[in-house]
């Protein structure tokens, strides 16, 4: 009774499940081929006797027959076993998802435990506190430090346009002498002692340039009409 009770217990697994169906599916291959190997053998009884015993010819074809059933009736069980091969392979996919989805989720529940969305808000809130903390020291140490000394602006523009306007009036200043300078220093000496005068010709007056031009036209005139 023990026995047979431990035995009920014992549950099979899908992966021995399949095993066994498909040690039943190769049974029943082997089975199927001797059964057409005995279908072959009576046909050609039957042929070999049709003319000379029919008696014999027609059992041969009756257990042609009865094989043919048995070979029915195991391809009947074949298509039940590979259905149930597959429904089972499917199921045990099915399950190995739900299993792995589930260990997803626990591992998700593990994480999230510790955190919840108020604990998340007021971490990102130190976050940004702290973030808006590190910008006003950086800029409290980026300004100038004055010691207490505070300055005119306007006062020190001031001053600054003067020292601009006074350096612009020394480098006229500077330039202007620097081009007497040159002048002097380009102008030709004059001589000490006296110079002779050259003789110059006489400039014909308009008057005189006005008659040569006259006799020059009288004297082409007279030549057109000698010819």
């Amino acid at each position: 009774m023990n026995l047979f009770r431990r035995a009920q217990a014992t549950k099979a697994t899908p992966k021995d499940a399949i095993v066994r169906l498909r040690e039943s599916l190769e049974m029943l291959e082997k089975r199927e081929r001797y059964l057409q190997t005995k279908i072959d053998n009576e046909l050609k009884i039957a042929k070999v006797n049709v003319s000379k015993n029919k008696r014999a010819a027609l059992m041969a074809l009756k257990r042609k027959k009865a094989y043919e059933e048995q070979i029915q009736k195991i391809m009947g069980s074949r298509m039940t076993l590979e259905q149930q091969v597959m429904a089972i392979e499917n199921a045990n996919v099915n399950l190995e998802t739900m299993n792995a989805m589930k260990a997803g989720a626990d591992a998700m529940k593990t994480i999230h435990g510790a955190l919840d969305v108020n604990k998340v808000d007021a971490t990102m809130d130190d976050i940004r506190e702290q973030m808006d903390l590190a910008n006003e020291i950086s800029e409290a140490i980026s300004q100038p430090v004055n010691f207490g000394v505070e300055y005119d602006e306007d006062q020190l523009n001031e001053e600054l346009e003067l020292l601009e306007q006074e350096d612009l009036d020394a480098r006229l200043l500077d330039t202007a002498g620097v081009g007497a300078e040159l002048d002097v220093e380009a102008a030709p000496s004059v001589p000490s002692a006296a110079v002779p005068a050259i003789a110059q010709p006489p400039r014909p007056t308009r008057a005189q340039r006005v008659q040569s031009d006259e006799d020059k036209e009288l004297e082409e005139l007279r030549a057109a009409m000698a010819l």
